[in-house]
């Protein structure tokens, strides 16, 4: 059986590239056809996929296109038909917020499995890290052209025999925009590496409060800072982004001590963060999922979410972490709240970990073959 994988782009390293690692394990002899490659801005995430069988469309040869990837997104259908996919058996396609990787064109004897982390967010008014509406020449323009690429996004959306959501909270946004049925697969946490680096798991918390996140427009950071900084509490902000820069002048312009900055962290310390905090806090607006919840509950850290998303799937209210704000818009006053009552609250280690197991790298290969090997044979 000849497999092919399709991936929207490397660039940057999340949780769409993280299934994409798996997807990669599960089928470690196949190409990975993509719009677009700069390992090198990945950084150390970058070493990942050094050996892999890469292969980027012809916009990777484009004069500065590492610039231009983000307005050339409405090309990505051409970049994708533009792969000669017909020698493969399978094709499994990883379609995220920007990109269109699911409009490969395959044989009808070839089946094609597309795993949607969730419906682009910039074309169905969800909240994404550039804001074209911000000036009124790219709003309107960004209006015209959205217009067409929903078209196009439902039209490519039926190419796929099957796709698969990342979450029902994204199932449900497949039915509403794309009209058609898909399976559930929760994406994969790696909790053997984790219990590989976490030490003693059962000791004493210590005192501050974590954000484990890209700072990106919709992550609500700004959020989580401001109640913090209300209620004086410790917090460690590990990440990067767009918003970093701006994020870090207010808390020097405002002298908030009580604010650190990491910037980008390894995996070992990411696992240390979360093991010794006293709880992780997300503010996303409209979340699909929420990987990095399930991975504080893996080490034993209750999370503090908004009780809306992807969060009503990865967190149990009042047993493994706390729900706040179930109105779709977080506001600091919530978040104040939700922070005030956290201490009151006693969370059972064995709860989080029974939880986190859900999500297992395990299961998610398990279903990824169940399904291919229950479909495949209807075709070739």
């Amino acid at each position: 059986m000849k497999v092919a994988l399709a991936h929207d782009f490397l660039r940057e390293y999340g949780g769409a590239e993280r299934v994409l690692e798996v997807l990669h394990e599960i089928f470690p002899d196949a190409p990975v056809y993509t719009t677009y490659a700069n390992l090198d801005a990945m950084g150390e995430n970058g070493k990942r996929f050094k050996s892999w069988d890469l292969r980027p469309s012809w916009f990777q040869k484009f004069p500065f296109a590492n610039q231009l990837l983000s307005p050339f997104r409405i090309f990505a259908p051409l970049m994708f038909e533009s792969f000669d996919l017909s020698e493969y058996n399978l094709v499994i396609s990883s379609s995220s917020a920007t990109h269109l990787a699911k409009s490969v064109i395959t044989r009808p004897e070839t089946l094609h499995i597309s795993y949607i982390h969730t419906p682009p967010r910039f074309l169905y008014g969800y909240t994404t890290s550039f804001n074209y509406k911000k000036r009124w020449w790219t709003r309107i323009g960004g209006e015209i052209i959205n217009h067409f690429m929903r078209i196009y996004d439902f039209e490519v959306s039926q190419r796929p025999d099957i796709l698969i959501a990342n979450s029902k909270n994204v199932q449900s946004r497949i039915k509403k925009f794309y009209r058609r049925d898909s399976v559930v697969i929760y994406p994969p946490v790696d909790l053997e590496s984790i219990k590989y680096r976490v030490l003693g798991i059962k000791g004493k918390k210590k005192d501050y409060f974590l954000v484990l996140s890209r700072l990106t427009r919709g992550k609500g950071v700004d959020v989580i800072i401001e109640a913090c900084a209300r209620l004086g509490l410790p917090l460690k902000i590990a990440g990067t982004g767009p918003e970093l820069k701006s994020l870090m002048f207010k808390v020097k312009s405002e002298n908030l001590n009580n604010i650190e900055f990491l910037e980008w962290v390894s995996d070992e310390e990411r696992i240390k963060l979360l093991q010794n905090a006293k709880a992780l806090i997300v503010a996303s607006e409209d979340e699909d999922f929420g990987i990095t919840s399930i991975e504080a509950q893996a080490t034993g850290t209750p999370v503090i979410a908004p009780a809306s998303g992807g969060f009503l799937e990865t967190v149990i209210d009042q047993k493994t972490g706390l729900l706040y704000d179930g109105s779709g818009q977080v506001t600091v006053e919530s978040l104040v709240e939700a922070l005030q009552s956290f201490d009151s609250q006693e969370f059972k280690i064995d709860d989080l970990l029974k939880n986190a197991e859900k999500f297992s790298k395990e299961r998610f290969k398990k279903e990824i073959l169940d399904l291919v090997d229950k479909n495949l044979k209807n075709y070739g």
